[in-house]
């Protein structure tokens, strides 16, 4: 399966700003989707943005104006301004994708993002 190692998490004021980066590595063929995720102490996994096959990007309805999804090549970012306590979460990299004839969905391990004065 693709490999995908996230980074950039992090403490943050109310208010600032943090980039999330995940890097993907190995071969595809096709690109379903790519996205990010959170999930909060207590609750379930949440989409927070994705891009589609199509390059059409999507937010969740909490994030949009602040947070910006990107990609280039194997490499897509999530960039997070105006940050607010209830963004703090576990944040995941996700990839939906063909490999060898086989559909695979591969997911990074996790970055803290914690949002506190």
């Amino acid at each position: 399966q693709v490999q995908l190692v996230e980074s950039g998490g992090g403490l943050v004021q109310p208010g600032g700003s943090l980039t999330l980066s995940c890097t993907a590595s190995g071969s595809i063929s096709i690109i379903y989707a790519i996205g990010w995720y959170r999930q909060a102490p207590g609750k379930q996994r949440e989409l927070v943005a994705v891009i589609s096959s199509g390059g059409r990007t999507n937010y969740a309805d909490s994030v949009k104006g602040r947070f910006t999804m990107s990609r280039d090549n194997a490499k897509n970012t999530l960039q997070m301004n105006s940050l607010k306590p209830e963004d703090t979460a576990v944040y995941y990299c996700n990839w939906r994708y063909k490999r060898g004839g086989m559909d695979f969905d591969s997911w990074g391990q996790g970055t803290q993002v914690t949002v506190s004065s």
